[in-house]
C-alpha cells in the first residue's frame, strides 16, 4: 500500500459522511469554499503522507478531532450560547456565522410578499 489512494479514500469518506450528516449546518456556505476545504485537507494529508509516512498522516488527521471537540463541546455552548451539536437556537447560530437570518423571504416574488402584508 505505497500509493496515496488510501489517504484519498479516508479523507473522502470523512467528508462524505460529514456532508451527509452535518451538511445542513453549512447551508449558506458558498459551494466553492466547501470544495476548497475538502481539497486543502486532501492536499495536506497526502503531502504529509508522502513526506513523513502514512502513520504521521493518519495521526495528524485524527488530531483534527481536538479542535472539533473544543469548538462544539466548549466554545459554542459556553461562550456563544449555541448547542454545539444541533446549532440551536438558529438565530444565534446564524448570527455567529454572519448569515442572513431572514432565510424564508429570500427568493420570494415581491408581488407575493405584498399580498402577505
Amino acid at each position: 500500500m505505497e500509493s496515496l489512494w488510501f489517504e484519498i479514500a479516508i479523507v473522502s469518506i470523512i467528508y462524505a459522511l460529514g456532508n451527509i450528516l452535518m451538511g445542513h449546518f453549512e447551508e449558506q456556505t458558498p459551494k466553492i469554499r466547501r470544495v476548497g476545504k475538502y481539497l486543502m485537507t486532501l492536499i495536506i494529508v497526502c503531502g504529509v503522507s508522502a513526506y513523513f509516512g502514512r502513520t504521521v498522516s493518519m495521526t495528524l488527521l485524527s488530531l483534527f478531532i481536538i479542535p472539533l471537540l473544543y469548538v462544539h463541546g466548549y466554545y459554542l455552548p459556553k461562550k456563544k450560547g449555541i448547542n454545539g451539536w444541533t446549532g440551536e437556537p438558529k438565530s444565534r447560530y446564524y448570527e455567529f456565522r454572519k448569515w442572513d437570518k431572514n432565510i424564508f423571504s429570500k427568493g420570494e416574488d415581491p408581488e407575493n410578499q405584498s399580498q402577505k402584508r
